[in-house]
């Protein structure tokens, strides 16, 4: 299994084109791993986890194609995550060729709010209409927290996240050919449900990804702060989850708080966890 890491960065992108903060300024300076775009995630060369805004500036900048994506697991449906016009600049309509039928994974929440948007803003099609996604060569499924679902080499289970209430947030486990991910961003601390769910499904996971919006000294609400990251990937630790040699991986990180990648890797190296920056890709 391949991952590859097309975003980082919180709701803003860090740096921030409009901030002058110390953290935004240094990291506009250094350049490099310091500049992160809005979260996304590619696994191996065919699932996709978020169509968000700045996938198409990733697939540019890091030479990725995105033309194998059959699959797609949303977390959510803010506009950090989810950018509806791909459905429309991935289609046969706007001049793509060869690209498979997407299969997009939602909770029925993010479903409806995609549709939305799609129809006030993109189309005056009903988004949820077979013939709607026939043209857009697009199939969706609603999924629904701590269920598991099977597609081409996957298996997937959602669990909730704790952000977001109304949209039906998910976190995801994705296993494949005897590795496991696990993928948790956005979210607040960790609910009690979802670690009753890991050791229901038996979860071991070789690769944890989880949610570092703010800085160890600020309050972790809807999101986690590096604090809470290290608690919940040693809770992990402890309580069996992890495989030996596992390692986690910070993401969807903002500017408020954190430095730039150098300095915020050297603090994640104390701690035991690793910074993900925009372009990594890791053969698990």
């Amino acid at each position: 299994m391949v991952i590859t890491f097309l975003g980082t960065s919180g709701a803003n992108a860090f740096p921030d084109a409009f901030c002058k903060c110390d953290n935004c300024e240094k990291a506009r300076a250094l350049g490099g791993s310091s500049l992160r775009k809005r979260s996304s995630l590619l696994i191996n060369d065919d699932l996709l986890i978020d169509l968000g805004p700045d996938i198409m500036t990733a697939a540019q900048i890091h030479r990725i194609s995105l033309s194998n994506v059959k699959y797609c697991i949303q977390t959510h449906p803010h506009a950090d995550h989810l950018d509806p016009s791909h459905f429309l600049s991935r289609s046969p309509s706007h001049g793509v060729i060869g690209a498979p039928c997407l299969n997009f994974y939602a909770s029925q929440e993010t479903l409806q709010r995609a549709a939305l948007t799609f129809e006030r803003d993109l189309s005056d099609n009903n988004l949820l209409a077979p013939e709607t996604q026939k043209d857009l060569n697009l199939k969706l499924h609603s999924i629904k927290p701590l269920q598991a679902f099977t597609f081409g080499r996957y298996r997937v289970t959602a669990f909730p996240a704790n952000h977001a209430p109304t949209m039906g947030a998910m976190l995801y486990a994705v296993e494949s050919e005897n590795l496991s991910i696990f993928y948790g961003t956005d979210t607040a601390a960790f609910f009690d449900q979802t670690w009753e769910a890991f050791h229901h499904h038996k979860m071991r996971f070789d690769v944890v990804i989880l949610d570092h919006t703010y800085g160890f000294d600020q309050s972790g609400n809807d999101h986690m702060n590096a604090a809470q990251m290290i608690e919940h990937f040693t809770r992990m630790r402890n309580e069996g989850l992890l495989v030996e040699n596992a390692r986690a991986f910070a993401t969807h990180i903002a500017h408020e708080g954190n430095p730039p990648h150098p300095t915020l890797e050297k603090f994640a190296e104390q701690h035991g966890y690793d910074i993900a920056y925009d372009g990594l890709s890791l053969e698990i």
